[in-house]
């Protein structure tokens, strides 16, 4: 199995080290073949080649089994005229690759509630995935152009959406639903958008093929205010790209951190396995201001991994394997400076990676 690492811009080439360094010793110790590729992408790539994605990148994109990716973008490139930025590498990975579907799951660590701004009463029993389309909607559609009209300045952005894409990703998210507690909540906003209103459509003829699972309609605006009401009510949460983008963010501050939240871009697309080829990323940013001073978290790209081998390489044990080892450096008391509390341990970057691969030898294996 082939493996390309995106290091990309920040923080992104320390996080998705340790990442790889765990998915090393995963394969020692499972007996798992990986290869592993590297290329650059985002700022990095435009400063050596003047485009975000190159196309030697994207070849081997193409060519991989699965991508890990770091993050992209910072200051350098933070130009909003500029017509060559860092996150056009996310939007084009994901439409090359025809990965629609992003999970993003959410459950908190106990020995981290105080780390949540919520109150740990309410993040208690909290077990979520937020399923959020990504090739669709307003990021994608067109026109989506700054121009001059009658009174100056104007702007436009289009979100659309057709049957096709509404379908393919509620039958993911129905199916996920099928696999957990078998209760999905799909959100929009069809009291005022024609495309939310497509969606509800839509997710309403789906669900006629998933009888086994409980369903509700959920507008966007009172989705943002639940899940910090009341957030252990919802399992599958199904929305388009532009929700799903807020939502997820608003979600990571359940866990207290988005240093702790990894991520899963799926598609129709096999790998050589026969398993959905994927891009794994952590939901957090290139944090530029830490960048190459040892102080990031790994621990969303370790556990991003870890959804690798869950779901482009079908090994369960493995990926369980390595979420046990991050629950069990997070138990022992061992915290990055973003997630540092009283007590514990302070640590950087490579030494909570070396940490995560001495818990995952020492568990007991069959």
């Amino acid at each position: 199995m082939r493996v390309l690492v995106l290091p990309g811009d920040g923080i992104g080439p320390e996080v998705t080290a340790q990442a790889r360094r765990v998915l090393e010793r995963c394969a020692e110790l499972f007996g798992l073949s990986l290869e592993f590729d590297t290329a650059v992408v985002g700022g990095a790539a435009i400063d050596r080649t003047g485009t975000a994605l190159p196309s030697e990148t994207l070849k081997l994109a193409l060519d991989s089994d699965a991508v890990l990716l770091g993050a992209v973008g910072g200051p350098k490139w933070d130009d909003p005229q500029a017509k060559v930025r860092p996150e056009q590498a996310l939007l084009g990975l994901r439409k090359e690759l025809g990965l629609y579907a992003n999970l993003r799951p959410v459950r908190p660590v106990p020995e981290l509630l105080d780390a949540s701004p919520l109150k740990p009463d309410v993040l208690q029993g909290v077990d979520l995935v937020v399923v959020r389309e990504l090739t669709g909607g307003i990021y994608f559609g067109q026109p989506s152009e700054r121009r001059v009209g009658a009174n100056g300045r104007e702007a436009v952005d289009t979100m659309a959406y057709n049957e096709h894409e509404i379908a393919r990703l509620l039958h993911t998210a129905f199916g996920l639903a099928r696999q957990r507690r078998r209760r999905l909540t799909s959100v929009d906003k069809a009291n005022v958008l024609s495309s939310s209103r497509l969606w509800r459509e839509v997710a309403h003829e789906v669900r006629r093929e998933y009888p086994d699972v409980s369903y509700e309609d959920v507008l966007v605006d009172a989705m943002a205010m639940h899940l910090l009401r009341r957030p252990r009510d919802f399992d599958v949460i199904a929305t388009e790209n532009l929700f799903g983008d807020i939502l997820t963010d608003e979600a990571s501050m359940l866990a207290g951190s988005m240093g702790l939240l990894p991520s899963a871009s799926l598609g129709e697309a096999r790998n050589r396995l026969g398993y959905p080829r994927g891009l794994y990323e952590p939901i957090h940013g290139s944090a530029p201001d830490i960048a190459g001073q040892n102080k990031a978290n790994p621990l969303a790209a370790i556990l991003s991994a870890a959804m690798l081998m869950r779901h482009s390489l079908g090994h369960e044990a493995a990926a369980c394997a390595v979420e046990s080892a991050v629950a069990r450096v997070l138990a022992d008391g061992l915290r990055t400076p973003d997630i540092q509390q009283p007590g514990c341990r302070l640590v950087g970057c490579e030494e909570m990676g070396a940490a995560v691969v001495g818990a995952l030898e020492a568990l007991p294996r069959e």
